[in-house]
C-alpha cells in the first residue's frame, strides 16, 4: 500500500515521461514502497536508478522495494551516491560533447 501524498512516484513517472533517458531517480531511506513504481519507469524510459543500500537506511523499507522493483539500479550506501551522481553528470556531459557542426 501506498499512503504517501502526494506520492514521488507520481513525480517520477512525470520526469521520465518528459526527460526520458536524462532522468536519474534517487530513493533514500523511508517507511513505505513510494519510489518503486516510478524508479522502474525510469528505466523503462532508458534513465538512471539508484537506490540506497538498504543496509545503510535508516528505515530500509522503501530502498528495500525500489531494489526488488528495478533490479538493475545501482544500489549504493548513502556515502556513496554523489560520487555517483556526479560521474553519470560527467558522462552525460560527454555524451553531448561533438563536432562543432553537429546539431545538439
Amino acid at each position: 500500500m501506498r499512503f504517501s501524498r502526494p506520492s514521488i512516484d507520481v513525480t517520477f513517472i512525470s520526469a521520465a515521461s518528459a526527460c526520458g533517458a536524462g532522468t536519474v531517480g534517487v530513493v533514500l531511506t523511508g517507511a513505505n514502497e513510494d519510489g518503486a513504481l516510478g524508479l522502474r519507469r525510469i528505466v523503462e524510459c532508458g534513465g538512471h536508478g539508484v537506490v540506497q543500500d538498504p543496509a545503510t537506511a535508516e528505515i530500509g523499507t522503501m530502498p528495500a522495494a525500489a531494489r526488488r522493483a528495478v533490479p538493475s539500479a545501482a544500489v549504493l550506501p548513502l556515502e556513496e551516491i554523489a560520487a555517483h551522481l556526479m560521474q553519470l553528470a560527467t558522462l552525460a556531459g560527454a555524451a553531448t560533447v561533438g563536432p562543432p557542426w553537429r546539431s545538439r
